[in-house]
């Protein structure tokens, strides 16, 4: 891929839970891998298309900065190939990192062999018009989360999370210590303990009954 930030791995080895769960914006789940393996992490260039038009995803193509990942919005209609062949060839050349889009892609298996890492809502073969306004490199919120431009988006199995620019390395670092807490944790599960104590749970409103077996 592109010119990739430094800090582009750490975030990645974070992994989206751990970061979501660190206070970053969680995106719904309908937003997901286009193809099995792909991950990505990036400064976001957020764009605003109107419905069944892509003319703002080809500006951003061709403006966005390397190293960087779009974010699209789309509207109420998601299902057009929005994304597909044509602007991956483009994007790679230009050393963008992926898209990250509420609407539809096409043409997958290309995706794929680019490793262009794309997270869509959908995939669909009705192409799109190139003429409608929207925007390019604009605040704008995509899947129900407010995106600007420089914050951080990460992208993998579980799904995608938005890391405002000036809580980077606040939330990152509560990631960090997140992750060291469940590595201990987890050589006390493999020693024996419960996550019942562990996590300090209360057990009493969960009916059980001993089972015999000798």
């Amino acid at each position: 891929m592109g010119s990739q930030d430094p800090r582009a791995p750490a975030l990645l080895d974070l992994g989206t839970a751990t970061l979501g769960a660190s206070g970053a914006r969680v995106m719904p789940p309908r937003v997901r891998p286009a193809w099995s393996g792909a991950r990505l992490a990036g400064p976001a260039f957020p764009v605003r298309c109107s419905p069944a038009d892509n003319l703002p995803l080809h500006v951003a193509a061709a403006t966005a900065p390397a190293g960087w990942v779009l974010v699209a919005d789309v509207g109420e209609l998601a299902e057009r190939g929005y994304w597909g062949e044509v602007l991956t060839t483009a994007a790679v050349a230009r050393g963008l990192e992926g898209l990250v889009i509420d609407g539809g892609v096409r043409d997958v298996d290309a995706l794929e062999a680019r490793r262009f890492p794309v997270f869509a809502t959908v995939v669909a073969l009705r192409s799109a018009t190139k003429e409608l306004p929207g925007t390019a490199g604009v605040a704008t919120v995509v899947a129900g989360v407010r995106v600007a431009p420089g914050d951080w988006v990460v992208g993998d199995r579980d799904g995608v999370v938005v890391v405002p620019a000036d809580s980077l390395d606040e939330i990152q670092e509560r990631a960090e210590a997140r992750a060291h807490n469940e590595r201990d944790m987890f050589d006390a599960l493999g020693a024996g303990s419960t996550t019942v104590q562990l996590l300090g749970l209360d057990a009493s409103p969960v009916r059980t009954e001993e089972i015999r077996t000798d």
